[in-house]
């Protein structure tokens, strides 16, 4: 869960959302429709969102008794390599997002641990730390260009899509070799 930041958030950055539009009372609602830049590194070691690509959010952010309750859902393209293969895979994520924000002094400072939920500087949200971990989850650690990919050979490295069907590597031991040419002979 996201921390309070030790700065201050920049109400200008695309990933803070402004509360100040919404009443501080339970059910005041706001939605924020918007296309945003990914930020860097949002993804994990063979795929990821690239940094700079166009994430659309589509939330709401809703008044709630605690805090601001952040939810709805975040799109954007991912790419990367197949972890078989190699080949380079084009795609697009789709996450959910469902992030408490609490006010500052309200009963859940009491109640939770600093880290369990997200606080609000201000009226400002930083929305970062909860699309990141969203996102992040929700890429596969071993993507695949598709299910059945049958990757590389491990002998000579060449994807297995591309080698005819009766490649083989297969090494024959020199002290048996004259028994292989009795074989090829009754053929």
């Amino acid at each position: 869960m996201p921390k309070n930041s030790p700065t201050s958030l920049d109400p200008r950055s695309p990933l803070v959302l402004d509360t100040r539009e919404l009443p501080r009372r339970p059910g005041a609602l706001r939605t924020v429709k918007r296309v945003v830049s990914a930020p860097s590194d949002l993804g994990v070691e063979l795929i990821g969102v690239p940094e700079g690509a166009g994430l659309d959010l589509d939330l709401r952010m809703e008044s709630v008794s605690e805090g601001v309750l952040v939810s709805g859902t975040v799109s954007g393209p991912i790419r990367g390599e197949c972890g078989r293969c190699l080949r380079e895979i084009n795609d697009s994520v789709t996450v959910t997002i469902q992030e408490l924000y609490a006010y500052a002094n309200s009963t859940t400072d009491a109640t939770t641990a600093e880290d369990e939920v997200g606080r609000m500087q201000g009226d400002l949200i930083d929305l970062e730390p909860a699309l990141r971990d969203a996102v992040v989850l929700a890429l596969p650690t071993n993507p695949l260009c598709r299910q059945d990919c049958p990757g590389l050979c491990p002998e000579c490295g060449v994807q297995r899509d591309d080698l005819p069907a009766d490649h083989s590597h297969q090494q024959i031991d020199p002290r048996w070799a004259g028994l292989s040419q009795l074989t090829r002979t009754e053929e």
